[in-house]
């Protein structure tokens, strides 16, 4: 069974962490689409986290990953988009209630307040873990998509 495509972004803030997760999933056998900054130089996050929920949105990529600072730019921009969940992670359990009990979709990572070592370990979490379903899928189900 292939692994799921990934898309990633990042803005300045998250730069160096988006690249070395992107190195990362590379090496675990995912297929990941770098959607940029390709460097430190200060950007507006909203140009990199629309492509990647658009890929997400459209089923281009099975899940995203963004990356800024706090995490709450990405997220905010990407949870304008129809049937994007996109979930600010800071801890494990964040990551997995995200995926377990939201069905997230994409996890936004806060650069500025977590070590590349936490973020590796939650983006591991956020992919293996899987939507639980029942009582939960009722609840997302009443999140408007339109």
């Amino acid at each position: 069974m292939s692994k799921p495509t990934l898309a990633i972004a990042s803005d300045h803030a998250g730069y160096s962490t988006k690249e070395e997760l992107k190195k990362y999933l590379a090496e675990l056998g995912y297929n990941v689409w770098d959607f940029g900054t390709h460097s430190d130089d200060s950007v507006d996050y909203p140009d990199f986290a629309h492509p990647v929920a658009n890929a997400v949105e459209k089923g281009a990529a099975d899940f995203g990953v963004l990356v800024c600072g706090s995490g709450n730019g990405v997220a905010i921009t990407a949870n304008k988009h129809q049937g994007i969940r996109a979930a600010i992670c800071w801890n494990e359990d964040l990551a997995r209630l995200a995926r377990r009990h939201n069905n997230a979709n994409i996890i936004a990572i806060p650069a500025r307040y977590i070590d590349l070592s936490v973020a590796v370990n939650l983006v591991n979490i956020f992919l293996y873990e899987e939507f639980d379903g029942g009582r939960h899928a009722t609840r997302v189900d009443k999140i408007p998509t339109a």
